[in-house]
């Protein structure tokens, strides 16, 4: 039996939510909205936490699960009146410092990367291989911009022009973003939105981040040294039984690999 002591201040709860990996609709192990909301949901209401840690680890991806995940954390937070705080580990870009910018503060170790504040489409073409091995390529479409960026013909300036368009308005979104999460801590320049990057020190020297420190000694700065931290964290996936899940799997693990190789990571 727990006896309770009157006038005994009890430690303070704050649960911890990992968001580590790329961010994309589908695939085992991606951040997506969808798979990660009962873990925010669980994280904010269980145990009635004093606030709640997101520790990032993300090199970004998709742009519509970025803003899905940190609108869902901000809801939450506005709702039940809980301060939320962002630790970044190797890596807060693009999608992964959209996803930070859903704390009230930012705080990175000194040799974390933080940035990238744009948007990326990449693609191969591959129209030149296919006349070399005599293939004839067969599209027909209703609709004079069905087929627009089809990699195996050649490159259209009207459909880049297109893309373009998109991109740009995506990158707005993204900049607006940021903008009202860090409202009077950016220093603004002209290379803050470039999809530039940097290191812990100079992210702070731009606002990016409120400084440099880690999860635990700073929560028990903020919340006492009997602060109690409560992980919350996905459960790993069976062992997949097809071999065709085991080689999407390879395929997913290598294009994250990738997106990770983009900070030299």
């Amino acid at each position: 039996m727990k006896l309770k002591i009157p006038f005994k201040k009890s430690a303070k709860r704050v649960a911890v939510l990992t968001l580590a990996g790329t961010i994309a609709s589908g695939g085992r192990g991606a951040l997506n909205d969808a798979g990660l909301g009962p873990l925010i949901d669980k994280a904010f209401s269980k145990g009635k936490p004093d606030a709640v840690a997101l520790v990032i680890n993300s090199p970004g991806g998709s742009p519509v699960q970025s803003a899905l995940i940190a609108s869902r954390i901000r809801r939450l937070a506005d709702e039940k009146n809980i301060p939320v705080h962002a630790f970044v580990e190797d890596v807060a870009a693009s999608g992964g410092y959209w996803l930070a910018c859903a704390a009230d503060d930012i705080w990175a170790d000194g040799g974390s990367i933080v940035g990238s504040i744009g948007v990326i489409s990449a693609g191969f073409g591959a129209q030149v291989l296919l006349e070399r091995q005599g293939i004839e390529r067969r599209v027909h479409t209703a609709g004079s911009s069905k087929s627009q960026l089809d990699p195996f013909v050649k490159e259209n300036p009207a459909d880049v022009k297109r893309l373009k368009s998109i991109l740009d308005d995506m990158h707005g979104l993204f900049i607006d973003h940021v903008k009202a999460r860090r409202e009077g801590k950016l220093v603004m320049g002209e290379e803050l939105f470039t999809g530039e990057f940097w290191l812990a020190g100079k992210a702070e020297a731009l606002g990016l981040i409120d400084g440099q420190a880690h999860l635990v000694p700073k929560l028990k700065e903020l919340y006492g040294d009997k602060v109690k931290l409560i992980r919350h964290s996905r459960k790993k996936p069976l062992l997949p039984r097809f071999g065709a899940q085991i080689v999407q799997d390879g395929l997913t693990a290598l294009e994250e690999r990738a997106e990770y190789a983009r900070f030299g990571l």
